[in-house]
Parts: structure tokens; sequence; C-alpha cells
């Protein structure tokens, strides 16, 4: 039980919107987005990014496709401040991307900021203070009025040092810090006297940030108090709603998503979620979302893997393994169900159509992560597991019978070694139990002749090693198989041939070329052993199924007799 009574805290109370629109539509087209990795994300970090650092997440932010970057709060640090200026001094903004600067709504954090970016082709101004009650009454001591006040002053200011550099293009953002816990009517006073004395048309537009600066409710709370401002605020035609959750409750992403339902423009965030606290929304995850839906986001994570990769550099913080798209462990199933329905889906799957694999919300390939860590095998994993692998590695593609036999050798390896096995760790077990065995019958090889009774039959030569003896055996059926099986009986093995399947491998990621691969199902009446498979692999696709069958009898367990005949007096069948 929790120490203190739930009664502690206040419930967040439902918004007045008996006629809500947003439960009944959809996303269609992306928001703009709007990446903070290196104001909001940098202020987050243990150790803020330096100069090397920043640099390359810029560079990122810009390749991933982000058109409007906040590079930084420029009056919080003379790092911040250089950075920013480094930016404009090198001209190393590219023309289509428009940096974003923060400012708290001060006079000398205001002129300290415009020194930050005078010379820049087009800005963002972004401008901020407190509305919410807890803040008003605690924190600052100011009434209503006295907030409005401080708004319009800021913006008044911006305006006037916008007109004295004209050389750059001035768009104004305005943000009511901690809008999720402020009174609706009172954020959209704040708001509407903003856009009034910036003197906001559509040609002109201001970018209203509506912040959840600590998510206090569930989404759909926050998507009503968005839908309530855009149908509300004045000269809607003339503003941008933009977004900016924090995660604090865990639902940043889905208020994300609902908010762009109740009629915002815009989205603030991070890559991978970073941010105060429990971090900013995450962008990666938000704009994924989108594209499993048949949305473009217009963002590239094409190579998912290369952008996670330089986050996590500039960070000094790693992504978490389950990430939604980018952790190492998101397209990976364990659990043997899981392995066998993907395994199917796969299979099922048509090239030229929708993307449907059962546990696969997007193709590993669109984001750049390849298949190969699909499916991974543990004592968890079933038949379907390790047939994935052994075909989508190496090219075997088993019969289903043998998929159920290989898996309880590799359930008993995992159970006797434990951990994980890799797709080369599961190739080695196959190779040893079905490929390789040479106990106690082993392979020499073989040569075809004419059936001395019937033409349309076969003889064989198989020459096997016994105990470090060599021996020829001369066996005579109706076709190679049956040739062979009768060259065996000459020595006392007596196999009969349940199944036989001929493949070509697919890949040849075990070395080589592709070659013929053959299975072949055994059983005896000399043995209570069960049938058992023989595995053979051979450029040759018959020598691979000689193989095969001499694999098989030796799974078996079968003895040798090696005194009962020889290849000199082998009967004649």
């Amino acid at each position: 039980m929790l120490s203190q009574p739930a009664t502690k805290y206040r419930a967040f109370p439902a918004i007045d919107l008996p006629d809500r629109k947003w439960p009944g539509r959809t996303i269609t087209q992306p928001p703009v987005w709007m990446s903070t990795d290196l104001r909001d994300g940098n202020q987050s970090l243990f150790e803020p990014m330096n100069l090397e650092r920043k640099l390359r997440m810029f560079r990122t932010v810009c390749d991933v496709g982000f058109k409007e970057i906040e590079v930084g709060f420029p009056s919080a640090s003379q790092t911040d401040f250089d950075f920013v200026r480094k930016l404009v001094d090198d001209k190393l903004v590219p023309d289509d991307v428009t940096i974003e600067v923060l400012t708290q709504a001060r006079e000398h954090l205001i002129r300290r900021t415009f020194e930050s970016v005078v010379g820049a082709r087009r800005v963002i101004m972004h401008v901020y203070n407190a509305t919410a009650p807890l803040f008003r009454d605690v924190v600052f001591n100011m009434s209503k009025a006295e907030v409005v006040q401080l708004a319009v002053e800021s913006v008044t200011l911006i305006k006037e040092l916008a007109l004295a550099h004209p050389q750059t293009e001035w768009v104004l953002q305005y943000s009511p810090e901690l809008f999720t816990s402020t009174e609706l009517e009172f954020a959209k006073e704040v708001c509407d006297a903003v856009t009034e004395v910036w003197g906001a048309t559509p040609n002109n537009k201001v970018i209203l940030n509506l912040p959840a600066t600590v998510e206090v409710a569930t989404p759909n709370i926050y998507a009503d108090q968005i839908e309530w401002m855009h149908r509300n605020v004045a000269r809607r035609d003339s503003v941008l709603i933009s977004l900016h959750p924090h995660n604090d409750r865990g639902t940043a992403v889905a208020a994300a998503e609902l908010g762009l339902m109740a009629g915002a423009d815009r989205v603030e965030g991070c890559l991978f979620g970073n941010g105060e606290r429990t971090g900013n929304v995450d962008i990666v995850t938000l704009a994924l979302n989108l594209y499993t839906q048949g949305v473009n986001p217009g963002l590239d994570f094409s190579d998912i893997n290369a952008v996670a990769r330089t986050v996590e550099h500039c960070n000094q913080l790693p992504i978490h393994p389950r990430h939604p798209y980018v952790g190492d462990l998101v397209f990976t199933a364990f659990s043997g169900s899981h392995q066998d329905a993907i395994k199917k889906g796969f299979s099922a799957l048509d090239k030229n159509g929708l993307w449907s694999v059962p546990y696969l919300p997007i193709d590993p390939a669109d984001v750049g992560r390849t298949y190969d860590s699909i499916i991974r095998v543990n004592s968890q994993s079933g038949k379907g597991g390790v047939a994935y692998l052994m075909e989508a590695e190496y090219g075997i593609v088993m019969p289903r019978r043998l998929q159920v036999e290989f898996s309880g050798e590799v359930q008993a390896y995992t159970d006797t070694h434990g951990g994980e096995m890799s797709a080369q760790d599961i190739w080695n077990l196959f190779a040893q139990t079905y490929v390789a065995p040479t106990e106690p019958v082993g392979y020499v090889g073989y040569q075809l002749t004419d059936h001395p009774r019937d033409a349309s039959g076969q003889g064989i030569r198989l020459t096997v090693e016994v105990a470090g003896t060599r021996h020829t055996l001369q066996g005579y059926g109706n076709g190679p198989i049956d040739a062979a099986v009768q060259a065996l009986q000459s020595i006392g093995v007596d196999v009969q041939v349940r199944s036989f399947e001929e493949r070509s491998t697919k890949s040849s990621a075990h070395g080589g070329d592709a070659q013929a691969c053959a299975f072949m199902e055994l059983s005896s009446d000399a043995t209570d052993a069960p049938d058992r498979f023989g595995v053979g692999l051979d450029h040759n696709i018959l020598t691979a199924s000689i193989k095969a069958l001499v694999s098989g009898v030796n799974r078996l367990g079968l003895v040798p007799k090696v005194e009962a005949k020889t290849a000199k007096d082998a009967a004649l069948v």
C-alpha cells in the first residue's frame, strides 16, 4: 500500500466540452515538427552537451528533416550563447531551416537573446511566462492582470527589437507556461492579448505553444483543452497551435496524438523523448506511429540505428532496449508462440500488398533494421523461432516434423547451458546434430551402377567407414536412395525411409555457395528409438541425399555388423 491516502491529491476536473469533435477524428497529415533536443533536451542532461556534441546533434536533426529547431537558451549560459552565435556567424543553418531560441519574459534576457541571433535569416523568438494559479500565487505572487501585463510588455519589446533588425525574418512564439494547469478562460485571455499586440495576421502568424509543462491529467483532458482553445482563441487563422507535452504520467505520445486530433498544427519534442523529469514527447515514436497508419511523417528515420547511436553519444544517455521502434529488443521475439506466428506471417506476406505480420506493427526494414534480430532463441523459444533463424540466416527450410524434433534439441541445450542462442549457435548445434554425425557409420563416397536385372532400376557401390575400416557395399533398388538402403542392409543396418525432401538452400550465409539440402526421416524395427531425421548438404542433390541417409542411420543409433556381409556376397534385390 502507498503510505498516503489518495485523497492527498486532487483529481483534475473534466473540461466542459459536451460536443467535442476530436474523438471522431483521425490524423491524416503530419504536424509541423520542432526539435527541442538542443534546448529542453540539453537542459535535462547530467552533463550538458559540449560544442562538438551540440554541432553533431544539430546536423542530425537537420538530416532527419526538422525545419524548425530550438537551438538553445542563449541568455541562460555563455555556452548556449556562443553555440547559437557560431551557427549564425559560420552560416551553419541550412536555408530551409529556422532556428528557435527561448527566453523568459524578462527585459534583459530578451535583449541578450536577440544579441545571440542577430544576422540570422529567420528566427523564432520563443518567450514564455507562467500562468497557472500555483505559480501566480506561490512562486511569483502576481495577479492575473500582472501576468497578462508581463506577457504583453515582453512581446512589445520583442516587436520593437525585431523592427530594429529587418534583415531577419522574425516569428513570435508565446507559451503560457503550465498551460494544462491554467484556467482555460485565462489562458485564452493571455494568448489573445499577445496575438493582438504582435499584430498577428494570416501572413504573420503567431505560434501559440500550449505546453503540458507538467503532465497533470489524462490525455483526453489535454485534447479537450486543445480543442477548446482551437475553437475559442482569437485570430485563429493567424495562429499556429503548438503542443509541447511532457511525460510525467507516461502518456505524452498519446496526449500529442489526441492534441493533433483536437486541432493542433505543430508539435515540439525530443528524439527518443529526452527532457526534463520523465522527458518531453518522443518525436520518433510519434512520427513512426503516424507512419504505421499510412501517414508520411516527413521525417527520415530510414536508418534509425544511426540516429539512435548519435543521440546516445550526444546525450550520454542510453536508449532503453524496449524503446518503441528503436530499442535493441523491440523487433525481437523470444516466446515460442510469437516466433511461430512471425514465421508464418513472413511466409504468407504479400510483398506487394499491405504489411501484415503478427507482432510486427512496422516492417523493420523501413527503419533500417535487419531481420536477423527479429527472432532470438532462449529457453522460452519454440520451433517457430528456431525454424525462422535457420531459414533467414542459413537458407535451411526444415520440414515441420524436423522443426519439432530440432526444437527439442535446442530446448535441451538452452536448459543445460542457459542464456540465449545466436543464429550461429543454432547452426552449429544443427550441423553437429544432423549433418556431422560420422559414428558409427562414416560416409566416404559412392558410385552408381546399373541394375543387373531391372533396366529401370539402379545399383550403387556405397563406401563407408566403420570402426576405422572402409567397406564398399553393393545395393540395388528402384532408385539411388532405395539402392543405398539395400546396400546398408548388407552390414546389418535395416532402416525404412518415412519421408524424404530435397531443397536448395536459399542463402550461403553458412559459407560457400548455395547448396542442395536433403532431409530424410528414418525408422527401424531394430531399435526402440523414435523416428529420426538425417540431413545432408552438398552441391550435388544425390550426394546430399546419401549423406542424409547415413546421418539418419547414425542418429537412430544402429550398430553395423560388418562381419555379416561384405560387398562381395551382397544379395541381389
